[in-house]
């Protein structure tokens, strides 16, 4: 009886909100790999239909990933790390950090400028945002 050998893959980081920017609902899809030649790795769509492609094995493995331009999606052959997205300050927080930059507190002339910066063009923006129709 012959062993079975472990599934390799090609992995893709997908967004499932990616037609309205995007919205860090990511997801790594991995795609099959069914062969491999010395210059080509071929594998199986994961997604819907189980059609096939390949990549370049020279690219992919000197530079871990590579553009896949049929499909437009990135592979890589390791699985890439999923991006988080920086969370706001809200103006509570930002009012805060310009307290406690203030120089009567300790902080700095430059420090309380900044944070006030800060907290200006953010207070800036919520009226623009609750101002459209």
């Amino acid at each position: 009886m012959t062993e079975l050998q472990p599934t390799e893959y090609l992995y893709e980081l997908w967004d499932a909100n990616w037609d309205d920017g995007p919205l860090g609902n990511y997801q790594i899809l991995q795609h099959p790999i069914t062969k491999k030649t010395a210059k080509r790795i071929y594998f199986t769509y994961s997604t819907g239909v189980h059609r096939g492609g390949f990549v370049d094995r020279q690219k992919i493995e000197a530079d871990g990933e590579v553009y896949h331009g049929y499909t437009m999606r990135r592979l890589h052959l390791a699985p890439p790390e999923i991006p988080h997205q920086v969370k706001r300050a809200t103006l509570a927080e930002l009012k805060q950090a310009m307290a406690d930059a203030h120089p009567d507190r300790g902080g700095s002339d430059e420090a309380f400028i900044a944070a006030r910066a800060r907290y200006e063009e953010e207070r800036a923006k919520g009226s623009q945002v609750s101002r459209r129709p």
